[in-house]
């Protein structure tokens, strides 16, 4: 078998599903990618349950909401010992929210990445760091912008405040911007010099901001834009006395 069967574990914790781990580690056949149980955990201290629900759950403390449903005792020399039982919750935040979505849509286009996500009041930043980022980048950044839109859609549904969201890697989106710029006092300078207006490729909202800002104060030109998404362009013109 050359490509081993992706398994997961139901009661991974319990005595049966702690065997079926031990059996299947290291296995030729089998990988096991999944450890699951019910999201109530027992242990004979806080520290052992919640261990043990983060096992179940196959995720970090820090991704889950912890309600203890019964404290724990030593008893009195053992007898009476009563375990701890908690009630663990995946936590639903934007920003983990984000993180999911992106880890599994670059997971499934098969790239290894590793996200940093910025949190802000406002706004989540997220930079995607890893191999082959040209491929997440895409044409003139089109698939960059796609991930971003779909990641604002998932972050927003629902929610009450709107947060804006920025995806970028490898520095993509400063680099097109300084591009965008260089382009826009270039293309400014050859219509002052020809008196003719110039018409630029189709551009998303994003850049076509980027080049009105840059030329909104320059004296000898003006900009709008024409057509329909998605194929709007940027018009500069010469500015008329």
């Amino acid at each position: 078998m050359s490509e081993k069967l992706k398994v997961g574990i139901l009661g991974a914790t319990g005595m049966v599903g702690q065997r079926f781990v031990t059996l299947l580690e290291n296995h030729p056949w089998f990988e096991v990618v999944k450890l699951a149980a019910s999201a109530h955990s027992a242990g004979k201290t806080y520290e052992e349950a919640l261990m043990a629900g983060l096992a179940q759950m196959g995720l970090p403390s820090d991704k889950v909401d912890v309600e203890v449903l019964e404290e724990g005792s030593k008893g009195f020399l053992g007898i009476g010992a009563k375990p701890y039982r908690l009630r663990l919750t995946k936590k639903d935040t934007p920003a983990l929210r984000a993180e999911e979505f992106l880890q599994n849509v670059t997971e499934l286009m098969g790239l290894d990445v590793v996200l940093d996500v910025q949190d802000e009041e406002e706004a989540l930043r997220i930079e995607m760091q890893g191999d082959n980022q040209g491929i997440l980048i895409g044409h003139r950044g089109e698939t960059l912008d796609a991930l971003q839109y779909l990641t604002s859609l998932l972050v927003n549904k629902g929610g009450k405040d709107y947060r804006r969201v920025t995806l970028d890697t490898e520095g993509y989106r400063a680099k097109r911007e300084q591009t965008l710029i260089n382009l826009a006092n270039r293309m400014a300078a050859k219509v002052q010099r020809s008196g003719r207006r110039m018409v630029l490729e189709p551009m998303n909202p994003y850049e076509r901001r980027i080049l009105h800002a840059t030329l909104q104060d320059n004296p000898h030109v003006t900009t709008h834009s024409e057509g329909e998404e998605p194929n709007r362009r940027v018009v500069i013109a010469p500015k008329r006395s």
